[in-house]
């Protein structure tokens, strides 16, 4: 599976991005999907996933309320809606792809495939 991410880019606390993921190489009705990201000198972070079907969606505490994870599995993509963007949420957003399609894990281990990551930085 290939996934390459995008949608990143510069904006300023308030506002709003969406990031795309799209996925080739596989069915990608099987797969469940998830968005993670990594800002400077911190640890890889969990930010949100979606079951096969888009029926289940799970969300870090931090941006629930402000983010939406949804799919279109007609155009083999995943996205992410972020708004009320805050400078905390500047990183580099890597979206994953889980063959267990149900599975809505916030476990990085459990992502087989996963995107080159596309930056966001939210300036104050």
């Amino acid at each position: 599976v290939q996934l390459q991410a995008s949608g990143g880019g510069l904006v300023q606390a308030g506002g709003s991005l969406r990031l795309s993921c799209a996925a080739s190489g596989r069915t990608f009705s099987s797969l469940a999907m998830a968005w993670f990201r990594q800002a400077p000198g911190k640890e890889r972070e969990f930010v949100s996933a979606i079951s096969w079907s888009g029926g289940s969606t799970g969300y870090a505490d931090s941006v629930k309320g402000r983010f939406t994870i949804s799919r279109d599995n007609a155009k083999n993509t995943v996205y992410l809606q972020m708004n009320s963007l805050k400078p905390e949420d500047t990183a580099v957003y890597y979206c994953a792809a889980d063959r267990t399609p149900w599975r809505l894990t916030r476990s990085s281990y459990d992502y087989e495939y996963w995107g080159q990551g596309t930056l966001v930085t939210v300036s104050s």
